[in-house]
């Protein structure tokens, strides 16, 4: 892989955004970036009552976004994001807007904040975008067990996925490689995994 590369890698909850940087930071010895979800003190209470806790939420996201993306910029070699901080405003932050969680003025305040960010960011050399079907994401999400994502509603994954296709019709920021994850079997099928390192160094 050439010298200091800035890899993203997007997709809905549970599409497999942090089991793939993990396993790409292992392959190729870089140091991975991951979504501070653990750190974000209103996404208990964001889940549980969005319209009040949803602009509060996203405007967290959006403050450690931009400060985990400065920070990957001043890394010295190839780093892998777990989801961007592009995805926080074009993706959930829009889904909340269109749900009316966060209101008009809210939202025209939180979008000029991020677009006044985005200027200043250096855009991934490439995007990875991991589609899945809203059957899939049911499946893993279960399968994790995280007790704050055990009741999200399969409407609310469907307009994510839906707001994701859209918003990659017109991303132009960078190369982007789709995988279609919910047959991608990288970690035990030789021929998936060879695959994968053959698209990647590709774009790279």
């Amino acid at each position: 892989m050439a010298p200091k590369k800035f890899i993203a890698i997007a997709g809905n909850i549970g599409a497999g955004k942090t089991e793939l940087t993990s396993f790409l930071c292992r392959k190729y010895g870089v140091k991975p970036f991951y979504e501070p979800n653990d750190q974000n003190p209103y996404l208990a209470n964001f889940y549980k009552d969005m319209k009040t806790w949803a602009f509060r939420s996203q405007v967290f996201f959006l403050t450690h976004k931009f400060r985990l993306h400065r920070t990957l910029e001043r890394e010295t070699g190839t780093a892998i994001q777990d989801r961007t901080i592009y995805e926080d405003a074009e993706i959930f932050a829009r889904n909340l807007h269109r749900q009316r969680f966060i209101d008009k003025r809210d939202f025209a305040t939180y979008w000029e904040l991020y677009e006044t960010i985005c200027n200043s960011l250096q855009p991934p050399d490439l995007m990875i975008y991991l589609k899945c079907s809203l059957k899939t994401l049911k499946e893993r999400i279960a399968l994790r067990g995280r007790a704050m994502e055990r009741d999200i509603p399969s409407a609310y994954l469907s307009r994510l996925n839906a707001l994701y296709e859209n918003w990659f019709k017109g991303y132009k920021m960078s190369p982007v490689l789709v995988l279609h994850t919910d047959t991608l079997d990288y970690l035990t099928n030789l021929v998936d995994r060879a695959d994968l390192f053959r698209q990647i160094e590709k774009h790279l």
